[in-house]
């Protein structure tokens, strides 16, 4: 993959890059992926009566049990040190119900302007400010499900031992990384 540039045109600023085929086919893939467990996240919404009608959507109002989704879903309220934890769980699960649905529309949006303009086969991509706030926000969530599937913290190493079978996906971890940050650089004014 190239590396980001910003060029101005008269229907205003352009990011540009380029990528081969196997880079379009890795990140469609992966955007494919945490989309679907998204999907597969809002499917499990159960049936609300009061929901159905009123018209309003409402979310599942329990935490998710995937720990890929519930670092893309996470709590809205943490716990101040000392405060009973059922308060907490009580303003999480009513925060949940009422904002999941929209969050997941959000994620599951940012990630189809992706896969609407990253070509299949690879090649040169041309996107809008907003397209590439889009593409920050996927891949933002590409790389938080997963660092959380290789336990990526502070501690992580920036390579792997080559027999580690986690290697081949920190390196794509990094590329990930390294488009985010080629991306916001070519946005800045």
């Amino acid at each position: 993959m190239r590396k980001w540039s910003r060029k101005n045109s008269l229907s205003g600023p352009k990011l540009r890059s380029e990528m081969d085929e196997h880079e379009a086919t890795v990140l469609r893939s992966l955007i494919g992926a945490v989309s679907g467990l998204l999907s597969d996240r809002a499917a499990e919404t159960p049936e609300d009566e009061l929901a159905a009608l009123t018209g309003l959507r409402t979310g599942n109002s329990s935490p998710p049990d995937d720990p890929q989704l519930l670092r893309l879903l996470p709590d809205f309220h943490r716990a101040e040190p000392g405060s009973p934890d059922a308060k907490r769980a009580d303003l999480n699960s009513a925060l949940r119900s009422l904002h999941e649905p929209e969050i997941i529309d959000a994620k599951l949006a940012a990630g189809r302007v992706v896969l609407d303009s990253c070509p299949e086969t690879g090649g040169k991509i041309v996107l809008t400010p907003e397209q590439a706030d889009a593409w920050l926000a996927a891949l933002t969530d590409v790389r938080l499900a997963l660092g959380t599937l290789l336990d990526i913290d502070d501690e992580t190493p920036d390579h792997f031992d080559p027999s580690d079978p986690r290697a081949p996906h920190l390196d794509v971890y990094h590329w990930l990384t390294w488009m985010q940050d080629s991306m916001l650089q070519a946005l800045a004014p």
